[in-house]
């Protein structure tokens, strides 16, 4: 026990600590912290907080404090006490920012930033030191970022697809509409990385609808004219046959399909009488696992034969699942491939698919995404990859409308109603479900059910149904059914989010919406109104949490898709930058992907110029130490962003 006798100098008390390690001396100015009690007749404290005064030793007592978290069942004082310990004698300080760096973007010293951010001398002193950390932070991944696009993409040979001849001319012409601005942009982006020696490395992105596909068609175009093959890979069979399907009836309308069928294949009668400049009709295949197709043959043909036209470049294009990137695959000289939804895919099945064939180069890599990013988030995430952003819709389009439904039996009749006045006007209805089939342990709307519930409840109405378990002959039939106009009202589950494209339907029923994310919603909701007439969305809500109320508020506030996608980054949290978690809690220590744009974008511009000055320079390989410091076991993920 350790007991002090303490005055200020107009009254007295005892402090008493049962620890025999506090030390204390007579004379001491110090400052107590504790409940005040009365023992045998005097004021007493035990076991006070005790913050020595002398000099500049005191950590609690007037000045800012900094509060830290539990650490190992320390306690917030000691903490305290070994920061404040530790920081001189870290000192001198490694600072890998060069002078002109931190005097280019206004950071301070890290020395200072690490002394301010614990120990602040003044509240006003805290926002340079986080700023300065924050920096740090995001230089780290800008900088293993901007080293990997250098060594896999900047600093390799490319397929020279450099050729903007007749056929894309006559593809772009023969549009029924004019090019928006953002994909004239965009085209000439990536034309741009196209034609360079280094391969094309970039991610486009696009509101839903927005006619990315008619960017990424012109851009396989370009590699076909430039003597190469293009290769597109989608995440499922529906979105796989949808852009083969898309990119068939295009080059009819082109006048660049095929002419006729023969026995052997080759189908190759010039269409160009009045374009005498075009040669030759571009070749197609759909591949997938259950089927090949191609677009100079009728009916389906074997695999063998498919793989057979894509190792001799009889296909100009190939659309396809996972069944592209299996080892008997092999391209006669592959310029450009394209991989939809890519976050779908690992990063090792997207490099597969690049990496088929490498003869003549390392083919160009267009990833695509209909889930809009915000701009920190892609610029975190994806800081090696140069970005296209379509974000206008075609002219014509107008907004869904969204409302929402209370489940239950007025749930169903309001649904029932309305896709009876559609189905009477002549339009078309997808209703959607999470669940395939009814489950004992889920409480949820399954496509099974409804489909069955549906068809008895309008029994003079083709009601279809889609899901991800039907064979895929069952499924290519049940789309083509609805895309013809024969069903008109698809009850589907999930499979049928992104890529499908019928002018006809106009409404969409989610049911149990609550249990869809933001981002889903979205995607489903842009299935309908990309016609002429106006779509509408209902989102039928059983039992919300806040933050699925949250979910239907935003979707029916607003039809702006990069909107939706900043309030489901509020809603989920980030996630790790470097781990499996998509969701909660990041990894950053100080950085914030909503509030620290300015900070993302000037270390990514400081990383950009570094690798182009000296990839193999003491400054980015100082700034490659502190990086494997900072994610340690996590460095694989950087490969998984």
């Amino acid at each position: 026990m350790v007991r002090a006798d303490v005055t200020d100098g107009t009254s007295t008390l005892q402090a008493v600590w049962f620890n025999p390690w506090i030390r204390v001396a007579e004379g001491d100015e110090v400052a107590l912290s504790g409940k005040v009690e009365v023992f045998r007749g005097r004021l007493q404290m035990k076991g006070p907080a005790l913050d020595r005064l002398s000099g500049s030793d005191a950590l609690t007592t007037g000045r800012v404090v900094p509060v830290y978290g539990k650490l190992a069942g320390a306690k917030p004082a000691d903490v305290r006490r070994w920061i404040a310990n530790a920081i001189p004698r870290s000192r001198p300080l490694r600072d890998v920012l060069p002078d002109v760096v931190r005097s280019t973007y206004g950071l301070i010293d890290r020395e200072d930033a690490i002394a301010q951010i614990h120990f602040p001398d003044t509240i006003d002193d805290i926002a340079p030191a986080r700023r300065r950390l924050t920096f740090d932070e995001f230089l780290w991944i800008q900088m293993a970022l901007r080293v990997r696009a250098h060594d896999d993409y900047e600093s390799q040979r490319g397929v020279a697809n450099a050729i903007r001849g007749p056929l894309l001319e006559r593809y772009l012409e023969s549009l029924p509409f004019e090019l928006t601005e953002d994909q004239r942009s965009a085209l000439d982006e990536i034309l741009a990385d196209m034609a360079n020696p280094t391969p094309l490395h970039r991610l486009l992105q696009g509101e839903v609808g927005s006619g990315k596909t008619v960017v990424v068609v012109a851009a396989m175009l370009t590699s076909v004219e430039s003597g190469h093959q293009a290769a597109v890979m989608a995440p499922t069979e529906v979105l796989a046959a949808q852009h083969y399907l898309g990119t068939l009836r295009a080059l009819q309308d082109a006048a660049m399909a095929p002419a006729s069928f023969h026995e052997d294949g080759s189908g190759t009668e010039s269409l160009f009488e009045d374009a005498p400049l075009a040669t030759r009709p571009v070749r197609i295949g759909l591949f997938t696992s259950q089927r090949v197709s191609v677009n100079f043959r009728h009916g389906d043909v074997s695999r063998d034969q498919g793989l057979a036209w894509l190792a001799d470049g009889t296909i100009d294009m190939a659309f396809g699942t996972h069944a592209l990137i299996q080892p008997d695959v092999a391209f006669a000289s592959l310029g450009i491939t394209v991989v939809d939804e890519q976050h779908r895919f690992g990063v090792e099945q997207r490099v597969s698919l690049r990496d088929r064939d490498t003869t003549a180069g390392v083919p160009d890599l267009l990833l695509m995404t209909a889930t809009p990013i915000p701009r920190t988030f892609v610029m975190a995430l994806y800081g090696d990859l140069d970005v296209s952003t379509i974000t206008t819709l075609p002219p014509g389009r107008s907004a869904i409308e969204t409302r929402t439904i209370d489940a239950g039996p007025s749930g169903e009749d309001a649904v029932d109603a309305t896709v009876r006045a559609v189905v009477d006007e002549g339009r078309q209805a997808f209703v959607v479900c999470p669940l395939v089939e009814e489950s004992s342990k889920i409480e949820a709307r399954s496509a099974m059910t409804e489909h069955r519930r549906l068809s008895a409840a309008l029994p003079d109405v083709a009601v279809g149904l889609l899901h991800g378990q039907m064979a895929s002959a069952d499924k290519a039939a049940a789309m083509e059914s609805f895309r013809s106009g024969s069903t008109r009202v698809l009850v589907a589950t999930t499979v049928i989010e992104v890529g499908i494209d019928v002018p006809n339907a106009t409404l969409i029923v989610v049911w149990n919406a609550e249990r869809f994310g933001l981002s889903q919603l979205h995607q489903l909701r842009g299935r309908v109104g990309r016609g002429q007439h106006a779509g509408a969305c209902f989102l039928v809500v059983d039992e919300a949490t806040d933050d699925a109320e949250r979910r239907m508020a935003a979707m029916v506030a607003t039809n702006d898709g990069f909107a939706l996608a900043k309030v489901d980054l509020e809603i989920r949290g980030h996630g790790t930058l470097f781990g499996a978690s998509q969701s909660g809690a990041g990894d950053l220590r100080f950085g914030d992907l909503l509030s620290d744009a300015d900070l993302i974008e000037a270390a990514s511009r400081c990383a950009v110029d570094a690798v182009a000055d000296d990839r193999y320079g003491a400054f980015v390989t100082e700034v490659m130490e502190e990086f494997t410091l900072f994610v340690g076991d996590s460095r694989e993920w950087l490969d998984k962003s």
